[in-house]
């Protein structure tokens, strides 16, 4: 189940965020970022969060907001976190999904993500599936961890 996030998800999503925050890996957010910080950035208002629920565990979360403001508003930016023990059972599919829908249902007409870290290939391949396509490649803008220096992607849909 997907539903909108409250204020009582908080702890909830903060245990999904961190290990992906710390790990640096995906994420162009500082690896020391804290708590407050990152559900701020995560959960502000007035962009809609959501989060993904199995067996009353919150087990994903995401967020959706316009890209832009201005001309640019009719596009929207989702992020989406699994938890660790959740990954790979089509959570992220399920909340990609529902955020395609509730974007529709919000007006925006497109969705873009600004920068997938070329070294995601599970989520660039799912992105793909679900009919994103790359209209763009930022070369080396990215520090990875453990690969170094490496790409981001932008991928777009039109709803």
């Amino acid at each position: 189940m997907i539903r909108s996030a409250t204020q009582a998800d908080r702890a909830s999503v903060w245990r999904i965020l961190e290990p992906v925050i710390r790990e640096g890996e995906t994420y162009a957010l500082d690896s020391d970022m804290g708590e407050e910080d990152a559900l701020t950035y995560w959960m502000k208002s007035p962009d809609a969060c959501f989060v993904a629920e199995d067996d009353g565990q919150v087990v994903g979360t995401y967020y959706l907001r316009p890209n832009q403001g201005g001309g640019g508003s009719h596009i929207c930016n989702c992020g989406y976190m699994v938890s660790p023990e959740a990954r790979g059972r089509g959570t992220a599919r399920a909340m990609c999904e529902h955020s395609l829908a509730q974007a529709r249902e919000f007006g925006f007409r497109a969705m873009q993500f600004n920068f997938v870290v070329a070294s995601n290939a599970g989520a660039i391949g799912l992105w793909q599936r679900l009919g994103f396509e790359v209209v763009g490649r930022i070369p080396d803008a990215f520090e990875h961890p453990r690969l170094g220096m490496i790409d981001a992607l932008v991928m777009h849909r039109t709803l």
